[in-house]
């Protein structure tokens, strides 16, 4: 596997490199850059809070990119470690290789990669591949990409590849094509027009070789191996204000993520926003139904997806409000937020001499309708068109609701604060597959301070509370952080779930961590317990098992 992959690097550097070795020696102007990272747990067993002994004792997570980039030639690879992979993270990365390379070569006009490379077309609804650690997620396409820009304004592009199947690739070929057009840049060249209007469409295909799956004892399913989508996009501005959305459509995909209905799919974004100075408002909606689209149609779970769909809630950064983050459901779902930023003035007897900031976030996220098809009393299972759904109607089933409030004030010149309060209504039976569990309400209330003592010396102060009478109840976490910049900083933290139902399971989840930076370098030590839960990015999702132990960062570049 590594020997192939370096191989085909080398091959593909050679091809791309040869015009600028035929101009200057290929080594002469040359750049190297790149970065490392490596993540190690030492895990010790603690069977009250389900953190089960680990083999290995220790385990670990590694990567390092290199960069060469000489002229309009860049050629680079990424080489990856687990051995084995950290609790949490799909055991299928087992192992060491070189799964990310490419080389690239441009001018005014052209941009041509093999090998490895990432791509989104629009908001990503009908392709997005990308990568994100975190989560041990990665969908690169493997392949050839061309990018094009004819004239000013005008962005062609069109790409063939298969996708990162952990290490090896996915049985899929997903073909696309992308433009985009700049309407002001192409006819508006003076600039005289106030308002800026971008439009963009986008064509992908998935080709997988049919196979036999059956809807019943004596029904084999006719697959489709090609199954196309689209998408059209927009974009408008004018000063402060701007709106722009994007519809996609699939062809049938009878998929496991689906049940094999026979159903096309359709996913609509909006968006629109306002801003001036000391205000901004955002406000979104998006309607999807059965948008899954991966290369392999038996595939569950986030691996081989072709596209991405965005999650409208906001992303928590604290560890109790973002207990119960919100999973983007491919298969439907109804959605709305609003988000509003104000800035009172400083020196108003309100917003002090520093001024106040206040951020107001409100979410909804529902089921979609669904109908039976003509003839039938329930929506229709595997080998049927499954359904019909109303294009504008919620569904009755709540799947999430989020408000949140956030003020942030800097009271001196030596301390600030923070304090939000977020309401949450989870259903934890759609969004982690718990049948039977009640809807989650819960209500969180935050303060975060700091105090700088001298020019390089601060206390940072957190307090969490999470209330809730659902599932384990309710949580509080204090937290205290001393830093010495800009190279030291000091942790103590604990988590306490005291409203546990069990009361033999109101654990305590202390931990303490350090951490060392010099220059682009960092080293993180932490060591304690960790809670079992749910980590989400942008609507994916991964579980984080309970573990207790060692945890080591170490971050480089160059």
């Amino acid at each position: 596997m590594k020997t192939t992959s370096l191989t085909m690097f080398a091959a593909a550097l050679l091809l791309l490199a040869a015009p600028v070795v035929r101009a200057q020696n290929f080594l002469e102007g040359g750049r190297v850059s790149g970065n490392f990272q490596l993540d190690a747990q030492v895990y010790r067993a603690d069977s009250a809070i389900g953190a089960f002994e680990v083999a290995e004792k220790m385990r670990m997570n590694s990567f390092a990119n290199l960069l060469y980039t000489n002229g309009n030639f860049s050629a680079g690879l990424r080489a990856e470690s687990y051995l084995n992979p950290i609790l949490g993270y799909d055991p299928r990365y087992k192992g060491n290789g070189v799964p990310y390379w490419f080389g690239s070569w441009r001018n005014e006009q052209f941009e041509i990669t093999v090998g490895n490379f990432y791509e989104q077309f629009g908001s990503g609804m009908v392709l997005r591949s990308y990568e994100e650690r975190n989560l041990g997620y990665d969908n690169a396409l493997k392949g050839a990409k061309v990018r094009f820009s004819p004239t000013e304004g005008v962005v062609l592009k069109g790409l063939i590849g298969t996708q990162r199947y952990f290490w090896e690739q996915g049985p899929g070929i997903v073909r696309g094509l992308d433009g985009e057009f700049a309407l002001n840049d192409i006819f508006d060249k003076e600039a005289k027009y106030m308002t800026r209007v971008t439009l963009g469409g986008s064509f992908v295909s998935k080709y997988q070789d049919t196979e036999e799956i059956s809807a019943g004892p004596d029904e084999l399913l006719v697959l489709p191996a090609n199954v196309a989508s689209w998408a059209a996009r927009f974009n408008i501005s004018r000063g402060g204000f701007a709106i722009d959305g994007e519809y996609a459509n699939k062809m049938n995909d009878p998929s496991a993520m689906n049940d094999y209905i026979y159903k096309n799919g359709e996913s609509l974004l909006l968006q629109t926003s306002y801003s001036t100075r000391g205000l901004g408002v955002i406000v979104s909606a998006k309607r999807t139904d059965n948008m899954s689209y991966k290369s392999k149609r038996t595939e569950t779970g986030s691996a081989l997806d072709i596209n991405y769909l965005p999650a409208l809630t906001r992303q928590h950064a604290y560890a109790l409000s973002a207990m119960y983050p919100y999973a983007t459901q491919p298969n439907g779902e109804m959605a709305l937020q609003g988000q509003v930023n104000y800035k009172i003035k400083r020196g108003s007897k309100i917003g002090g001499k520093y001024g106040t900031d206040i951020a107001i976030n409100y979410s909804r996220i529902t089921s979609i309708q669904r109908d039976p098809l003509d003839g039938d009393t329930v929506p229709g299972g595997a080998g049927t068109a499954g359904y019909t759904s109303p294009f504008n109607v919620f569904g009755d089933e709540l799947y999430f609701r989020d408000f949140n409030i956030e003020i942030q004030r800097k009271f001196t010149a030596d301390f600030k604060l923070l304090v939000s309060y977020v309401n949450l209504k989870y259903n934890i039976d759609v969004i982690e597959g718990h049948p039977g569990d009640p809807m989650v309400n819960a209500h969180i209330f935050i303060a975060d301070g700091t105090y700088r003592l001298t020019d390089k010396r601060a206390v940072k102060l957190e307090y969490q509370h999470l209330l809730t009478k659902q599932d384990e109840g309710d949580w509080l976490q204090f937290l205290i952080e001393y830093t010495v910049a800009p190279k030291w900083y000091f942790t103590v933290a604990d988590q306490y779930n005291y409203g546990n139902p069990d009361k033999d399971r109101r654990f305590h989840y202390p931990a303490v961590s350090a951490g060392y930076t010099y220059g682009s370098s960092r080293l993180t030590l932490t060591y304690g317990k960790q809670r079992e839960g749910i980590l989400c990015v942008g609507g994916v999702c991964r579980n984080v098992p309970a573990s207790n132990g060692l945890t080591i960062t170490l971050t480089s570049s160059f």
